[in-house]
């Protein structure tokens, strides 16, 4: 219960997306729970960037793993989730759309205080995870390669590169790992997870021409096949929705737009999605298919991979690759802060100086940062 606790207070506060999300993240369970170090948080990051799937979610869920196993895990995940959730498929069913109860100028004050948070995030894993310049120099590549090429497939690779860099970078300061060598690695789990992600693809295929059976097969795969979660997956999402005109285009886009104002995971617009094509008959069932649709691969995946990685990490040459690839995750940090700054969440000299306030607020603990979201968004609202 303790994850779910945490977690749906972080569901309830987390605007600004999946990379908002790394930020909120470290202040909670890094900065002010400590339930993990700081490199063992850059360690999940990294992993849940290599894997498809919700990217933010699954961390989440692997810091749930850490703190109390797989119903940790799972407690973690719906706390994260269920705000959203909930909030995506009631507008679907008739609630509205947030910004016509409120209008849009407190939505600048959140993306604000998003990008606030992830800088401070950044300066806090820079000054842990890049000591020295050989980690500065990676966090530098991985910034200048993404700023360059910043299309989100790049990202694992980098994160990849970053690891094999640090094998040879690092490898003379890794001391051996004799116990870890005992014990046998998981492939029954991998096996399993393997499996599932085959059934879960191919079973809506064996109904063809059931329209919840193909619509569940289309979020299925697009929860399976993207990489870097948050807006990445809206392509696929309307290619199997959209395209195969089960959904309208104009409310795809007030799916979207609602997305973009509720806080947690974006994947919860599946939930949208599903309750919009009243999936098995109802929008409410049809809400919960097309939420889990749409998370349940990269959960599973997550299952299959973590148990492994854990086993790797503790090889010499496996804990020099971690090295490398924190440093490397510092920049992608840095370029997804970067990229913020530059697609509009700010304008002009005011929100520069609004944006450093908050990073100040955040960084001193003023007061807590779901009340520093709050302060931001109420102010930006009247002010509008």
């Amino acid at each position: 219960m303790e994850c779910f606790w945490v977690s749906l207070k972080l569901g309830l506060t987390s605007f600004g997306g999946p990379v908002a999300h790394l930020g909120y993240f470290r202040e909670a369970y890094v900065t002010r729970d400590q339930w993990l170090s700081e490199e063992r948080y850059a360690e999940l990051v990294a992993l849940t960037q290599f894997l498809p799937g919700p990217g933010s979610s699954q961390l989440g869920a692997a810091i749930g793993y850490e703190r109390a196993g797989w119903l940790g895990a799972l407690g973690a995940w719906l706390g994260f989730t269920l705000p959203s959730a909930l909030l995506m498929i009631g507008f679907a069913v008739g609630m509205g759309s947030v910004q016509e109860w409120l209008g849009t100028g407190w939505l600048h004050g959140l993306k604000l205080a998003a990008v606030a948070v992830v800088a401070v995030a950044l300066l806090g894993m820079r000054k842990s995870l890049c000591p020295r310049w050989p980690e500065m120099l990676l966090a530098v590549a991985a910034l200048l390669v993404l700023s360059m090429v910043p299309q989100a497939w790049v990202q694992p690779v980098i994160i990849l590169l970053g690891g094999l860099a640090g094998m040879v970078i690092f490898r003379e300061s890794s001391e051996p790992a004799v116990a870890s060598r005992r014990g046998a690695m998981p492939l029954r789990g991998v096996l399993t997870a393997v499996v599932i992600m085959v059934a879960l693809l191919s079973v809506p295929l064996m109904f063809h021409g059931n329209r919840d059976a193909q619509a569940t097969g289309g979020l299925l795969r697009a929860g399976a096949l993207v990489f870097g979660g948050g807006h990445v997956v809206l392509p696929l999402l309307e290619t199997s929705t959209v395209d195969t005109g089960m959904v309208d285009k104009g409310t795809f886009l007030a799916g979207y737009g609602a997305a973009q104002a509720v806080p947690g995971p974006l994947f919860t617009f599946g939930g949208f999605l599903g309750a919009s094509m009243r999936l098995f008959g109802n929008a409410w069932v049809g809400g919960a298919v097309g939420l889990t649709a749409v998370f349940l691969p990269g959960m599973v995946l997550l299952a299959g991979g973590l148990p492994v990685w854990n086993r790797l990490k503790h090889f010499g040459w496996a804990r020099a690759g971690v090295r490398g690839a924190n440093a490397t995750v510092v920049g992608v940090l840095a370029a997804a802060l970067l990229g913020m700054v530059t697609n509009g969440s700010a304008h002009g000299l005011a929100d520069g100086a609004g944006i450093v306030l908050l990073a100040l607020a955040i960084h001193l603990k003023w007061l807590p940062v779901w009340a520093i979201v709050a302060l931001a968004a109420g102010v930006a609202g009247v002010l509008a």
